[in-house]
């Protein structure tokens, strides 16, 4: 279930391409892949793949086929980004033990210490260094309300 969040990139030499910002994973092979080959997926099937067959060729406009990306750490704890902002619903980094010694010289100070989770605008903190989780709640309950639909609903593709 739950793309990673793996990105992809692609490269067409005969075709240009217009520059177009989508979230694209390789979660989305799988939609994609059907697609190419003519299959319908039935909707128990590839959960969380989108079909990108439009952006590979070139066709598709500006308007998200994909319009966020779930990503999962080794922890199994999650988190989602939407746009410019990355939401974690954790603390922590979800996997890097930062007691062991090689990497205790890149700890980040928690900015928001009191706050349950995490929150970073990608556009102007792509380092995630300051989390101003406590100073957006309405953007974080926003953000964690999709997350935790797309875990209930077990899926994070629209229906087909």
């Amino acid at each position: 279930m739950f793309g990673k969040g793996n990105s992809m990139m692609t490269k067409q030499p005969m075709i240009l391409v217009p520059l177009i910002t989508l979230f694209v994973t390789l979660t989305d092979v799988r939609a994609t892949c059907a697609a190419i080959v003519g299959a319908e997926l039935p909707n128990d099937a590839a959960e969380d793949s989108c079909n990108m067959l439009s952006v590979l060729l070139g066709t598709q406009d500006e308007e998200a086929i994909r319009r966020f990306v779930l990503q999962q750490t080794n922890r199994h704890e999650m988190s989602i980004r939407n746009g410019q902002w990355k939401y974690l619903d954790h603390k922590g980094s979800g996997g890097n033990d930062y007691k062991k010694e090689r990497l205790k010289p890149h700890v980040l100070k928690d900015t928001d210490p009191d706050a349950p989770g995490q929150l970073y605008n990608l556009k102007t903190d792509p380092g995630e260094t300051n989390n101003p989780y406590s100073a957006h709640p309405e953007l974080v309950q926003k953000l964690k309300a999709q997350l935790e639909e797309c875990i209930s609903s077990g899926r994070s593709a629209p229906l087909r």
